[in-house]
């Protein structure tokens, strides 16, 4: 321990603004030479695409190279047609006067014009009839219409495109000098680390991060090189950077970067060269660490799946770029809205990724889970909002201007928002099988949030289950509550099972809401406001317990997955939740009762395209035959009107 802590020093550096770290880095590697691009080399023009020239490149041949026919028709002497119109049309002798030719033919020499066949008669063999005279060199391309000689086809510093090799190969350029790819060494780390495929441990965490960021590489147009899983042990990661550091332009050491017990990024980057940043006020990512060695660019990112691909885009993409002697190519932004208040602590510059769909001729922001190892959010994500360092967050209804992650565009979205189903998943995958260029999203914060959302026009649709004690009536009493006077239909999705999730076999013999009461027996909850937990508490009235009487009546999750995974993984003993979602994780299920779950769409939408394709999957045979593979589940009135509210 003590030999650790001489080596590691102080925790950060600092914790400096995310434009003054990337400015220090830069200057830094730019007085170093680490930013220079490496020694130029000559490829065929063939496998250039990509690639960056390192020097202007000039046409070997003018294009075309002799002069040529631009249509089907008859070359002729311009001068010779003078005069002829469709009053006066004027013949002319084929062989002598006129030359028939294919577009691409050579003019024939002594002509200069070309006329179309479109406006040429044959009134016999030897002979054309023209009804409109030509101007000299009409429907002929040109020496060097293209281009000429000697001339500049590409300058120097630009990323060749399929389109330039086609101009680079007509100009008569067969090689090409070019910057080297930036070859970028990614050194994934740590004892707990294990390949992709391994059987599993506890404690054993999948590498994905090398492959991620490699993928950035190459998107950026370098060419990663990924080293194996090294453990936590100094010696061995001293000799793998130096290794790898031999193999690369630029190594990127994954984890280690923090300050516990076994973080020897920091600590390898001082004994073998020089540290510039070491902790950056962005969330997350924090840790960053950067720096040089033996001239080289090396970057620590923190091993947190989301802190790992943020720094890594904000520190390792401008110095790929500037290697390949190119500045970064500018940022998509477009303007969208709050769907909700957005909290962020102070201090920090925090990226948020968000989810986008467009309601109301408003793009809404959905964000994703924030944690920085949430992989979900990195896979789901359209766009990255972020909010400054000196500002807490926005309030919902703030415009605010998000960076889009999708080069492809956004599709247009289908927004459901409310109580959580797993049939959800089944209509988002169709709607992207059946429909291309349409999705449907998600977001789960339960059944009184999703009607509070349609109600202020961030959704499409609300997929809610709410019982109202005083009637037993379903939803209906809730909608005209919420929605007031708009007018709304209730679709229903399906009846659902509700029950009492146990670990299989149901080691603690729970039989009845009343065993929740057992000393001991730790329970899982949902959130207020979803319709579980108004059923819920509803039961518990019914049969005259207190929810003080329930150990984990106070611990919530906000999906029923997110409760089974709890009970299955030991951290609950018991929670309510639908039977699928215990067949789902092989628990047991206790049932309590049947509820009805609809999807409240505003009559305005109803014949929106997104909302409509929604409707039309509910009658779907491929829908009903994967939806009733799920246990728990009747579809007696799927896709039925239930309910109407004015």
């Amino acid at each position: 321990m003590v030999e650790f802590l001489a080596r590691v020093g102080q925790p950060y550096l600092e914790n400096i603004p995310l434009e003054e770290a990337l400015r220090r880095y830069l200057e830094a590697l730019e007085q170093r030479g680490a930013l220079q691009p490496g020694e130029p080399e000559r490829i065929p023009v063939n496998r250039a695409r990509g690639r960056v020239t390192a020097r202007p490149v000039f046409a070997a041949v003018s294009s075309p190279h002799y002069h040529a026919a631009a249509m089907d028709g008859v070359a002729v002497q311009a001068a010779a047609t003078f005069g002829a119109s469709e009053t006066t049309p004027l013949r002319l002798r084929l062989g002598s006067e006129a030359v028939v030719v294919d577009t691409g033919d050579p003019l024939p020499q002594g002509f200069n014009a070309v006329i179309m066949i479109e406006d040429l008669h044959f009134p016999e063999e030897d002979t054309v009839e023209i009804i409109a005279p030509a101007v000299p060199w009409q429907h002929v391309r040109v020496v060097g219409e293209d281009f000429i000689e000697t001339e500049m086809v590409l300058p120097a510093h630009q990323r060749i495109t399929p389109y330039d090799i086609g101009g680079l190969l007509t100009a008569g350029v067969t090689e090409v000098v070019v910057f080297p790819k930036v070859r970028v060494a990614l050194l994934p780390t740590g004892t707990e680390i294990v390949p992709p495929g391994t059987p599993l441990k506890p404690g054993d965490v999948i590498e994905s991060n090398s492959r991620v960021l490699g993928g950035l590489v190459e998107e950026w147009g370098g060419e990663p090189v990924i080293a194996p899983v090294t453990v936590d042990d100094y010696e061995l990661l001293k000799q793998r950077i130096l290794e790898y550091l031999d193999r690369a332009d630029l190594l990127a050491v994954i984890a280690g970067s923090s300050h516990g017990r076994e973080d020897y990024t920091v600590p390898l980057f001082r004994e073998l060269g020089e540290v510039f940043v070491h902790g950056v006020a962005i969330r997350p990512g924090k840790p960053v660490s950067l720096g040089v060695i033996r001239g080289k660019p090396v970057i620590g990112v923190p091993g947190y799946p989301v802190s790992a691909a943020l720094a890594f885009e904000l520190f390792a993409r401008p110095v790929v770029y500037r290697k390949h002697g190119l500045p970064l190519p500018p940022e998509q932004y477009r303007k969208a809205v709050v769907s909700r208040k957005i909290v962020s602590p102070l201090g920090a510059e925090e990226f948020i990724r968000v989810r986008l769909g467009k309601v109301r001729d408003r793009l809404l922001v959905q964000p994703l889970p924030r944690g920085a190892g949430a992989v979900t959010s990195l896979v789901q994500a359209d766009g990255i909002l972020r909010v400054p360092r000196l500002s807490e967050g926005y309030p919902a209804g703030a415009e605010v201007e998000v960076r889009i992650l999708r080069p492809e565009g956004i599709p247009r979205t289908t927004v459901v928002v409310g109580s959580h189903d797993m049939v959800l998943d089944i209509m988002a995958n169709l709607m992207q099988e059946k429909h291309p260029g349409f999705r449907l999203i998600s977001s789960h914060v339960g059944s009184m949030g999703g009607l509070t959302a349609v109600g202020r026009g961030e959704a499409h649709m609300a997929g809610i289950h709410l019982l109202d004690e005083s009637t037993g009536e379903y939803n209906t009493p809730y909608v005209r509550r919420i929605l007031g006077g708009k007018k709304a239909y209730l679709v229903n999705l399906s009846y659902r099972i509700q029950g009492i999730l146990v670990q299989r076999g149901n080691p603690h013999g729970i039989t009845k809401l009343a065993d929740l009461t057992r000393p001991g027996l730790k329970f899982i909850n949902r959130q207020r406001g979803s319709g579980t937990r108004l059923l819920l508490d509803y039961l518990l009235r019914q049969e005259g317990i207190s929810p003080l009487e329930i150990e984990g009546y106070g611990r919530e999750e906000y999906t029923h997955m997110a409760v089974a995974v709890a009970v299955a993984s030991g951290s609950a003993d018991a929670g309510l939740g639908i039977q699928a979602a215990a067949s789902a994780l092989n628990l047991d299920f206790i049932p309590v009762g049947e509820e009805r779950y609809d999807l409240c769409i505003p009559a305005d939408l109803w014949e929106e395209k997104e909302v409509t394709l929604v409707l039309d999957l509910l009658k779907d045979p491929d829908f009903r035959r994967l939806a009733e593979r799920m246990r728990g589940y009747d579809f007696r009135d799927c896709g039925k009107i239930v309910g109407e509210t004015e």
